[in-house]
C-alpha cells in the first residue's frame, strides 16, 4: 500500500469561485476543522475521500497526518464535541463533480483527474 501512496500524485481543487491562492497551512486548518472560512472571506467545505491512494498522500504531504493521527484527531474532535469530519465522498469522480457543482467547496484528486470544471489551487 505504501508504494501505491508514494505514487499517487495529489492536486487540491475548489470550485472555480472560490479563491485562487491558498497555502499549505490555510488548507490543513480547513480540512482538520480549524476553520471554516477561505483565508479572504467565504464559507470552506471540504470533503475528502474514503482511504485510498489519494486520500493517504494529501494526508501525508498536505496535513503532515498518517491516516491513523487522523482517525484519532476526529474520534477526539467527535468525542469533545469539536469539529466533525469533513464529508467523505468514493473517490476524484465524485469529488470533481461535487467541488464543481458547490461554491466554497475544496478537495483534492489526483493531479490526471483535474479538468476545466474545477480551479487547482496546490500541486
Amino acid at each position: 500500500m505504501l508504494a501505491s501512496a508514494a505514487q499517487a500524485d495529489t492536486v487540491v481543487i475548489v470550485h472555480p469561485s472560490n479563491a485562487t491562492a491558498l497555502d499549505d497551512e490555510q488548507i490543513s486548518k480547513i480540512f482538520l476543522g480549524q476553520t471554516k472560512t477561505f483565508a479572504g472571506g467565504g464559507e470552506a467545505i471540504p470533503v475528502d475521500q474514503k482511504d485510498g491512494a489519494a486520500r493517504e498522500d494529501f494526508g501525508n504531504k498536505v496535513l503532515k497526518k498518517n491516516q491513523s493521527q487522523l482517525k484519532a484527531l476526529w474520534a477526539r474532535q467527535i468525542f469533545t464535541g469539536g469539529a466533525k469530519p469533513p464529508k467523505e465522498l468514493g473517490g476524484d469522480d465524485e469529488v470533481l463533480k461535487f467541488v464543481a457543482s458547490t461554491p466554497g467547496a475544496i478537495g483534492y484528486v489526483e493531479a490526471g483527474k483535474a479538468n476545466s470544471s474545477v480551479k487547482v489551487v496546490k500541486r
